[in-house]
């Protein structure tokens, strides 16, 4: 997802106000759970209490035999709720998510006239603004058959500017009053890695896709620091409400980092993030040399650099080896050419910054692993080659995951959201290889799941229900979508802890509750082991707990 912003210009409301105080830490018992775990091999574990020692770190796991400390510095009941470790995100974008808690959100929209009349509500309410910012619309999910066009907007804003990214974020949908103000005519120019839909007249339909919003996103005013502060708060509020207590935040920007180490400069940073730099250059002004060390007490690391070798298949810019089946002239983007992904994998990896790449196309997959087999020879060691999305991959390149110790950073409800979409646009014949969790995992290669929010919710036990169903929350299809490509239980829950944790290089600080490890769990409402997948994906968070810290609780 590139690094669009939903940007909003927001009252000043303190961010400090919206969180609790932290408490004091000292050795202490969280007793009386019905605790379920995963242990080190990937096996269910039971226990009754956690001994917590005064750093935030898992001295211990209790049976309901063991002894309990007789004074412990303090003591918190949990009469007998369930008990489970804290989720991670492999893969998710911190402040979009943020800005879109704060802006117009189409996510919801079932159409295009529902989308416009929610659109015409929010213009109405927001008159101070001189843009209308926004984002989450999906043609497809609308039925439309087509892309939205400007003239779709210009019935309800035909003066003020309007910008609104595509659900997937590879592509932007502008008014014709934002097209102007960014000085976009017939004469424009394609820039290489993007996509303008024209009309027969080649005039610009307000369509624009991957590096071609930078087109548009050059004129939207700029968030102030205020605005960044706020959307954080908005953000860590609901990815822990969510129960997500460490993420990868792909795509990190410097201004994002700025705005997360404030948050952890007053006290109010109480996640865990894993940051990927926007490019090469990001992560030099960040890190300087190399990736920085984890900051507040494990919650912050420049871990590796994020880059994209194409877009995504909802708009076409997933970089295929074959037309699209609905598009034959089209087989999308190809973002950097092949020396340009050698260099900037190469500059990274020679100071030891992890590398993560964007790619969903078969082609795109293919070019990132043939780059990763000729670096490898050259940085050897544990390097964790990370490829997000790898959602459609030809099946000869399957096995050259494994032969690398390739991370696949996956998100299990693009499966679900995708599957319609897929079929239409590579045909059936092209999707063995396609969102192939289990393939992946009989070849040897880690999974890290995630959700990619906020493309899609960042609720996780949706994402795990979808992980062994490869079904939708309508149990659709009957048996699964490709069910041949659906994981287990326990394999899908690993991928979205201990998978999470062992892809950022971070399996020794959390990813599970194992002494010396940090405290960092979830109390929910029920057993996610025991629950069918309907009931899985109603689990709700009770309370969610960092470094042994209590940091959200449901009201």
């Amino acid at each position: 997802m590139p690094q669009v912003k939903f940007r909003v210009f927001a009252s000043a409301l303190s961010a400090a106000a919206m969180l609790l105080a932290m408490p004091a830490r000292a050795d202490g018992l969280v007793d009386d759970v019905t605790g379920v775990a995963l242990d080190k091999d990937g096996r269910v574990i039971h226990f009754t209490g956690i001994v917590i020692n005064d750093d935030g770190t898992v001295k211990k796991l209790l049976g309901r035999k063991d002894k309990r400390p007789e004074r412990p510095d303090w003591r918190e009941d949990m009469h007998g709720k369930v008990l489970i470790p804290g989720m991670i995100d492999a893969h998710g974008h911190v402040m979009e998510l943020g800005f879109r808690e704060l802006s117009l959100d189409l996510s919801d929209t079932s159409s295009l006239e529902e989308a416009q009349r929610k659109i015409a509500a929010f213009t109405a309410k927001n008159e101070g603004r001189p843009w209308i910012l926004g984002g989450g619309w999906n043609q497809e999910k609308w039925g439309l058959g087509r892309f939205p066009t400007a003239a779709d907007l210009d019935t309800i804003a035909p003066d003020k500017p309007v910008w609104l990214m595509r659900a997937d974020g590879h592509a932007g949908w502008a008014n014709s009053a934002a097209m102007k103000a960014a000085g976009v005519t017939a004469k424009t120019e394609t820039p290489k890695g993007g996509r303008i839909e024209r009309d027969a007249n080649g005039k610009p339909t307000g369509i624009f896709v991957d590096a071609a919003t930078a087109l548009i996103e050059k004129v939207v005013p700029k968030p102030t620091p205020r605005d960044r502060d706020l959307a954080f708060v908005r953000a860590q509020e609901k990815l822990l409400s969510d129960g997500i207590t460490a993420t990868a935040d792909m795509g990190t920007s410097l201004e994002d980092w700025m705005t997360f180490r404030r948050a952890g400069d007053t006290n109010r940073l109480r996640m865990r993030i894993m940051s990927y730099a926007l490019g090469v250059d990001t992560a030099q002004i960040i890190a300087g040399p190399g990736p920085t060390p984890w900051l507040y007490d494990d919650k912050l690391k420049v871990v590796g650099i994020k880059l994209y070798a194409d877009g995504a298949l909802g708009s076409r810019g997933a970089w295929l080896k074959q037309p699209y089946a609905d598009a034959p002239k089209q087989t999308g983007n190809q973002l950097l050419a092949d020396d340009q992904l050698l260099n900037l994998m190469s500059r990274g990896a020679m100071d030891g910054f992890q590398l993560a790449v964007h790619a969903i196309g078969d082609r795109a997959n293919q070019q990132v692993l043939d780059a990763i087999a000729e670096l490898s020879d050259t940085y050897k060691g544990d390097r964790r080659w990370r490829i997000e999305h790898a959602q459609i991959v030809d099946p000869v390149d399957l096995p050259r995951f494994a032969k690398h110790g390739i991370v696949a950073s996956m998100q299990p409800t693009h499966a679900t959201s995708d599957m319609h979409m897929a079929e239409v646009r590579l045909g059936e014949a092209r999707l063995k290889g396609a969102y192939a969790w289990k393939s992946m995992l009989d070849m040897g290669v880690p999974l890290a799941f995630g959700s990619d929010y906020p493309v899609e919710e960042p609720n996780p036990f949706v994402g795990w229900a979808v992980a062994f169903t490869r079904q939708d929350a309508n149990g659709e299809p009957f048996g699964g979508w490709h069910p041949e490509e659906a994981i287990t239980r326990e394999q899908a829950w690993r991928a979205f802890t201990q998978g999470g944790a062992y892809a950022g290089f971070a399996e020794d600080k959390f990813g599970t509750l194992a002494p010396g490890e940090q405290a960092d769990f979830l109390i929910v409402d029920r057993d996610p082991t025991l629950a069918s997948p309907s009931e899985l994906r109603e689990t709700k968070v009770l309370q969610t707990w960092v470094g042994g810290l209590p940091v959200w609780k449901r009201k």
